[in-house]
């Protein structure tokens, strides 16, 4: 029997990845498994337990991989990913799998594409090539691409990249993001409905999440406080916030988010709201603020404004929907009151998503199938020069 496993540690990533386990399951039978493994903030208290999520999807988990997810230091960091690197290289070596599929950038996933590179299990790689010059993730993501057989990328930019990289062609392909899919099958919640799960009747509100850039020495403090000031600036509007990732500094974010939700009205802080309800309350905000990769990729295909705080994004392909600005408040006061105005909202309205047509996942599932039950994998890969 051939077997593909399929890894996801955190709640984004994991919203991306869950279309394509849906397709790669229709293809399972006795000649063919798919392994879904959960590890990381989904098996952690602190950020959700989003376990809970995926289990609540119906989706049949395989494995669960506990393991830390402190972030207070860089010293938690890299004592992290030594701890999944144990750990998945001994999951590799029992499971045997044909492939494993990867997403993104994550220093976890980052361990996670070691162990299979020593356990010689190639790696089906999504979103390589795209750029984040403001996060470590930039770097991460450009590692993985090179230990990584199969590419799935989301652009032509980013194609362009990962062949630039020396990857052959032929083995790059550009389907689209999974996360227009899931716009187009996960948002289906009636604007009401969402904001009633959220304890809020009808207003104005805005969709928030704030993570670390962790290519930047300023102060994660002073970042938030700017975006609290921001906030406060609009006392007339509801902001939904999403807490941060695990990255260094995500800890100190969460902690001063909570702390600041005692005392503004205006702030809802959510650990995790759950792909469904997120993306349903992305689709009627206002605008949606912060540093996420979800407010250039998945936004802009609601046809919603976006404010992308600092340079955590930079780089990315981005629409004409995006406001970018600095991380000082009056900055962020300034790129809010612009997406609130009536031309932005009206050039939000011709914006064309640049990130694909919604059929990612189908494809993606379909060619991983293909490459695994055909056997012509050769992991000694030639350098593609230009």
């Amino acid at each position: 029997m051939k077997s593909i496993a399929v890894v996801t540690a955190t709640r984004a990533e994991y919203g991306l990845l869950m279309p394509v386990v849906k397709e790669l399951r229709k293809y399972e039978s006795d000649d063919l498994k798919i392994d879904l493994i959960v590890t990381g903030t989904h098996l952690s208290d602190d950020y959700g337990h989003t376990v809970d999520e995926i289990e609540k999807d119906g989706i049949r988990i395989d494995h669960k991989v506990s393991v830390s997810v402190r972030s207070d230091s860089e010293e938690d960091i890299s004592s992290n990913q030594a701890e999944v690197l144990i750990k998945f290289t001994s999951l590799f070596v029992a499971e045997h799998y044909n492939a494993v599929i990867l997403l993104g950038d994550r220093y976890e996933t980052l361990a996670i594409a070691i162990a299979a590179g020593n356990t010689l299990t190639p790696i089906f790689h999504l979103c390589g090539g795209d750029t984040t010059e403001g996060a470590i993730d930039e770097w991460i993501r450009h590692s993985i691409t090179k230990m990584s057989y199969l590419h799935f990328v989301t652009n032509d930019d980013s194609r362009r990249r990962v062949i630039q990289l020396g990857e052959e062609p032929g083995r790059v392909y550009n389907y689209g993001s999974t996360s227009i899919d899931n716009i187009l099958n996960a948002a289906d919640m009636s604007r009401q409905e969402a904001l009633e799960s959220v304890g809020l009747p009808d207003c104005k509100y805005a969709l928030c999440t704030y993570h670390p850039v962790t290519m930047d020495n300023g102060s994660v403090d002073e970042q938030i406080n700017s975006f609290l000031g921001a906030v406060k600036s609009f006392p007339d509007v509801e902001f939904i916030v999403t807490k941060s990732n695990a990255d260094h500094g995500g800890a100190r974010i969460n902690e001063l988010l909570d702390e600041a939700e005692k005392c503004m009205d205006n702030l809802h802080v959510y650990t995790s709201l759950g792909i469904r309800r997120y993306l349903s309350l992305m689709k009627y905000a206002e605008f949606v603020l912060g540093n996420s990769s979800s407010g250039i990729i998945e936004t802009p295909a609601f046809k919603v404004p976006t404010v992308n705080i600092g340079d955590r994004q930079r780089g990315r392909l981005q629409s004409e929907s995006i406001i970018n600005c600095g991380v000082e408040t009056a900055d962020i006061v300034a790129a809010m009151n612009k997406a609130m105005g009536i031309e932005h909202k009206k050039l939000c309205k011709n914006v064309v998503s640049r990130y694909g047509d919604g059929n990612a996942a189908g494809k993606i599932a379909n060619k991983a199938v293909e490459i695994v039950t055909s056997g012509g994998i050769d992991l000694k890969k030639k350098f593609y020069d230009i």
